[in-house]
């Protein structure tokens, strides 16, 4: 059973990507619903944190409406409503895509009128991709657009993270178009299996991965891979880094090595946990 501080920890991870937080705001805005109303000075002194950057997270997260402060001597800070703390995070959100959209239709049509672009390179093209978000939107995209086989290959953290995403949103398009999504995850613990399987994957199998990065490949198409980012160690989601690459060569490899690994994998519905760890371990 987890303690309370692991609870704590799970749901700050969670709000970091829900509410587009960083690891120290999260923390203030959980520990100030936990709290009450208290001054930045004593939230600073029970965080441990430094008084003045404590000031300037207090102040960010006053402009964006998820803390607000009294007009008391000495300023007292107070959390928002959960519930209108995540109304603030889709309105923020809806109004970017809206913009997006709006801008994106205008600049595409200059484009078409005004610029030429019946150049085609068939020459493999390499990305480096910096950000966990801006890895998702890739990964999303991949899957969007994928109508044979696509395999996730990666850690349960990362999983976890990926759920709060629009990833598995994009598996049901994937599906409609006739393609497949497999999941591969190296699980231990059966208390987990419900957060593994609510993330939808067309098929989810547990086995033992290479390493504790992520292989998410497209047959014939893409690949993006990263190395140890994804670890539950790392909380830094601009840290995170991934290859991108639709190297024929490259694609084919991963993909070989992600169905060999699903070949000697167990299906998530009939695996028996306690005697995959005996196996794992021996």
């Amino acid at each position: 059973m987890m303690s309370y501080q692991e609870q704590v920890t799970g749901i700050a991870i969670e709000l970091e990507e829900i509410l587009d937080l960083d690891d120290l705001e999260a923390k203030v805005y959980l520990n100030l619903l936990r709290a009450g109303p208290i001054t930045a000075s004593a939230l600073a002194k029970e965080l441990d944190i430094d008084r003045a950057r404590m000031y300037r997270t207090v102040d960010k997260l006053v402009s964006r409406n998820i803390i607000s402060t009294t007009l008391s001597s000495p300023k007292l800070c107070i959390a928002a409503d959960p519930h209108d703390a995540l109304k603030i995070a889709l309105g923020k959100k809806e109004d970017e895509v809206n913009k997006i959209k709006k801008s994106g239709e205008a600049i595409i049509d200059k484009i078409n009128n005004e610029i030429s672009t019946s150049q085609v390179s068939t020459v493999p093209t390499f990305r480096v991709v910096q950000g966990r978000q801006n890895i998702y939107a890739d990964i999303a995209h991949l899957i969007e657009n994928s109508t044979g086989i696509t395999y996730i290959a990666t850690t349960l953290d990362d999983i976890s993270r990926m759920y709060h995403s629009t990833i598995p949103e994009k598996i049901s398009i994937c599906e409609k178009n006739g393609g497949q999504v497999r999941l591969l995850v190296d699980m231990t613990d059966p208390k987990l299996a419900p957060f593994v399987k609510r993330f939808n994957a067309t098929e989810t199998r547990i086995g033992k991965l290479p390493s504790k990065g992520r292989m998410v490949v497209q047959m014939d198409k893409k690949m993006i891979m990263s190395d140890s980012a994804a670890s539950s160690h790392n909380s830094n989601a601009d840290a995170d880094f991934s290859l991108c690459t639709n190297s024929s060569e490259m694609v084919d490899n991963i993909f070989t090595l992600c169905s060999f690994l699903w070949d000697a994998s167990k299906p998530l519905k009939t695996i028996d946990v306690k005697q995959y760890v005996r196996k794992t371990k021996s």
